[in-house]
């Protein structure tokens, strides 16, 4: 096991690393007295004592009364399902209660990061209404196959425009010249994500709504569409 993307992930649950320590060490050795955690794990009593109510607070751990009182690990599984589905209820009542629902503004945005970039790209691709159009390369292309895989399955037409013969099924696909980190993807011809993505770029793109924009980008990829037709580079 990977101790340090272990800790690293239970971060994302909720946990302060302090608190993931803990839990850590009770998942490992079953229920533990506040004594007995702060020696297994060399963190001073005081801090210990805080982190284990924490993760009784947050459901990582419970509380076994005895002579001793001791703390109980929440087994993994359960402990993780239960803050996902706190994280569906919330994020059902965020939803329903927004303040306000603005029409998106017309403009240019800066995408920057390998994570912004990708969670942007799966996000655009799930909004689509009716089709998308994709220009990536073959490792970019593999990222988003479910994406992808899923707005076929709801019949929405998909084009894409990529380095090597993909086989996505009821995709129209189009083989053209090596795609390096440069993305391109047009959403109901509306929107438009274009920019670099991938290990050795940038990793910055420019997202927008902007109708010139748009028709100019949607412009070029149907002239290169087009190019790769007549070169006989479309896959039946």
């Amino acid at each position: 096991m990977d101790k340090h993307q272990f800790t690293e992930y239970l971060l994302s649950f909720g946990l302060t690393r302090q608190e993931a320590g803990v839990y850590e060490k009770l998942l490992l050795n079953g229920k533990q007295t506040g004594y007995e955690a702060a020696k297994e794990t060399g963190i001073s009593r005081s801090n210990v004592y805080g982190a284990l109510a924490a993760l009784v607070e947050k459901g990582a751990a419970h509380v076994v009364e005895g002579t001793a009182k001791k703390y109980m690990p929440v087994p993994l599984e359960e402990f993780l399902e239960n803050y996902m589905k706190k994280l569906e209820k919330e994020k059902s009542w965020l939803l329903a209660n927004i303040p306000s629902a603005k029409t998106e503004e017309e403009g240019y945005i800066t995408i920057e990061g390998v994570q912004n970039v990708y969670n942007k790209m799966t996000n655009l691709l799930l909004r689509a209404k009716e089709r998308v159009y994709v220009s990536c390369s073959r490792t970019c292309l593999e990222s988003l196959r479910q994406e992808l895989e899923t707005l076929l399955a709801k019949g929405k037409r998909v084009v894409v425009v990529t380095d090597y013969p993909a086989v996505l099924k009821g995709a129209e696909v189009y083989v053209a010249d090596d795609r390096g980190s440069q993305i391109g993807i047009i959403v109901d011809s509306v929107y438009v994500l274009s920019g670099e993505y991938g290990d050795g770029s940038m990793n910055t793109c420019l997202y927008s709504g902007q109708s010139n924009f748009v028709k100019l980008f949607k412009s070029a990829m149907a002239n290169e569409i087009k190019l790769i037709t007549l070169q006989g580079g479309k896959i039946k």
